[in-house]
């Protein structure tokens, strides 16, 4: 009987101490100052300096234009990467996207992503924070690994994501 007591005033102990764990209801991009913040119910509970695409300022237009996109959408599946450690898909282009692709007679492109970065970045002496530095991705949203890992996992499949200038 001691020991079963014992036992529960420990578990108590640790749920008491523990700090909570909490799930963003959404990520917002700010691209003009190189951030990524997770919020839930309005209040923003985490912020990572992130990187962007090569041609960072206006919205994605075109495959190809090197542009991070704006607006509202969701991370609607994760993956591993052997290329860049985790990553979270955003849903570009969403209609609107794509309408205005096919008013300029091009496709919106797609496969946008926020992940981590390349293995071997962590033999520079920078190590992953060397992706701060400069926008250097696709049109995708790069940050640390160390950085991926939380924003990974608090995060759920459905979150939306709002990009914003």
């Amino acid at each position: 009987m001691f020991i079963r007591l014992l036992g529960v005033f420990l578990w108590t102990s640790v749920l008491l101490i523990a700090e909570p764990f909490i799930i963003a209801d959404k990520v917002i991009v700010k691209k003009s100052t190189r951030m990524l913040y997770l919020s839930q119910n309005g209040e923003i509970f985490n912020k990572y300096h992130i990187t962007l695409g090569r041609v960072p300022v206006g919205d994605k237009e075109v495959e190809g234009d090197m542009k991070t996109p704006e607006g509202a959408y969701l991370l609607d599946y994760r993956q591993f990467s052997n290329d860049y450690y985790k990553s979270l898909h955003v849903s570009y282009p969403n209609t609107s996207d794509k309408a205005h692709a096919a008013s300029l007679g091009k496709s919106p492109g797609g496969m946008i992503m926020i992940h981590g970065t390349p293995p071997s970045w962590s033999l520079s002496p920078y190590g992953d924070w060397m992706n701060v530095l400069i926008d250097w991705t696709e049109g995708c949203i790069a940050m640390s690994n160390d950085d991926m890992d939380e924003v990974w996992e608090q995060t759920t499949n459905g979150t939306v994501v709002v990009i914003l200038p």
